[in-house]
């Protein structure tokens, strides 16, 4: 996936906000709260990190393409970094992405969610 895709992508999702940070990364937000992070690889290729939930973020510490996410899971967050860009891994990516949306949805307060639209009353 490209830095562009992945934009539009994460642009497509409601309520989100985008800003450029840390070191010129693509930061998608939702109710001020990060839920995706384009950028950060070693070796200048895309990398894309994302919040997960415990189960989801044991299954991909141990499979091919992804590493616990620099700067997140080094202090006890469960965050992953597909780290396998050549496409194969697209698919899941989108998934993945939608579901740290979610995750980060569902933390943010009930008028929080009310304000964004997220919810109806």
């Amino acid at each position: 996936m490209t830095y562009d895709a992945f934009n539009q992508f994460c642009g497509a999702l409601p309520a989100t906000t985008y800003v450029m940070q840390w070191g010129d990364a693509h930061v998608w937000k939702v109710g001020d709260k990060v839920f995706a992070i384009g950028g950060w690889s070693k070796d200048k290729q895309p990398a894309f990190t994302f919040k997960t939930s415990d189960l989801n973020y044991e299954f991909l510490c141990h499979k091919d393409g992804y590493i616990p996410a620099p700067y997140f899971a080094n202090r006890g967050m469960k965050w992953i970094q597909q780290i396998d860009t050549s496409g194969a891994l697209d698919e899941e990516l989108c998934y993945y992405l939608t579901e740290s949306y979610r995750l980060v949805v569902a933390g943010l307060s009930k008028s929080k969610r009310l304000t964004l639209g997220l919810m109806t009353p």
